[in-house]
């Protein structure tokens, strides 16, 4: 027993460094000492209810899977998932997991970015946007284009400014009211030029107000808000914005 848990620590640590602390069915864990605590499990205990226990029969597309713990979840309700990330060892780490959980027939990992659901003409039932946003700097396309391929849910999680405070804002401010813009609860997005807990790709940090406008926006509805920084939308009928449009006819002539 104690050579088999041995053998089980060193093939995790051969595969490390982990951000996603994934329990295992043996009892072992992948980052017992994650500076997080037990991450993201204790995020996923909050908003597992508002989730279909029952999956079977979607698709579901986790964007930014890392090492695959909810791509994992979601396949053990029975979906069929596809997780991409643009880190080779978080995917390699998430194929390694998904195999020990004993899911790995209904799940698929990719390298990819949000970006290439530009070119991505099918959707998913349920796709799984969270700890990705406020990495990317073009963030509204991404989320325009995260709506193109939402058939019913979408889970949404961005780092966001504090506080919940949310003012009713005009359908149409004149020009000379702009100073509305300064009160507290007008949807805002703070730009990050520099370094956030020493990372350069955290780009943005939208306020509460600035999150659910941009998901109205991109043709969201918010459902719930199951855990702090997390909004589950359903997608609503509309027509995709004129830019998004120009952007994938672009798409499409450079791939011709």
């Amino acid at each position: 027993m104690l050579q088999t848990t041995q053998h089980r620590r060193a093939e995790i640590d051969a595969l490390g460094p982990w951000f996603h602390n994934l329990h295992l069915p043996d009892g072992s864990q992948t980052a017992p000492d994650h500076r997080f605590g037990d991450f993201p499990g204790f995020k996923w205990k909050h908003v597992e209810a508002a989730v279909p226990r029952d999956l079977r029969g979607w698709r579901v597309l986790d964007i930014g899977c890392n090492a695959g713990f909810y791509s994992i979840e979601l396949a053990r309700r029975g979906a069929r998932v596809l997780g991409i990330d643009v880190e080779p060892l978080y995917l390699r780490q998430a194929r390694w997991a998904a195999k020990q959980c004993g899911v790995e027939e209904r799940v698929q990992f990719l390298e990819g970015t949000v970006y290439d659901l530009a070119r991505q003409n099918t959707s998913f039932d349920l796709v799984w946007f969270t700890g990705v946003f406020y990495h990317l700097r073009y963030p509204l396309l991404a989320l325009d284009l995260v709506r193109r391929v939402t058939g019913r849910l979408m889970m949404f999680q961005s780092m966001t400014m504090p506080g919940d405070d949310a003012v009713d804002v005009p359908r149409d401010l004149p020009l000379g009211e702009r100073a509305a813009m300064l009160q507290n609860g007008w949807p805002k997005m703070a730009f990050i030029e520099h370094r956030v807990a020493g990372d350069p790709t955290n780009w943005w940090a939208p306020n509460h107000a600035c999150v659910e406008a941009l998901l109205r926006s991109a043709g969201f509805e918010l459902l719930a808000r199951p855990e702090h920084e997390f909004y589950l939308c359903t997608a609503v009928a509309g027509e995709s914005p004129a830019d998004l449009g120009q952007l994938l006819n672009a798409v499409r002539a450079a791939a011709r």
